[in-house]
């Protein structure tokens, strides 16, 4: 029974800091977004700055291997270039056309 209650703790205490993570992870991409809004708006090119600077980011993203990058899940990759994609609306839906 000391086992099970033990078990219990430990995802208790696992999803509590899965849900603090993930608060942290939204607070950053906020100001993250905002911060590169502000920045990319005051270029000449804004639309041109961004796409370059999201496709730098993409192909940075694409570059890490397992064995270099300590990977050990698929799914780090995958969700980053997610958010990527997420940012890149985020961030062209305020800049002028």
């Amino acid at each position: 029974m000391t086992d099970l209650n033990d078990a219990n703790e430990t995802i208790a205490q696992l999803k509590k800091e899965v849900a603090e993570l993930s608060g942290l992870a939204l607070a950053t991409g906020v100001i993250l977004t905002q911060l590169l809004q502000s920045d990319l708006k005051r270029e000449m090119n804004p639309w041109k700055s961004a796409t370059k600077m999201l496709d730098e980011a993409r192909s940075a993203i694409e570059g890490f291997k397992p064995d270099t990058a300590g990977e050990r899940e698929p799914a780090m990759k995958t969700r980053a270039l997610e958010a990527l994609k997420q940012y890149e609306e985020q961030i062209k839906s305020v800049l002028p056309t």
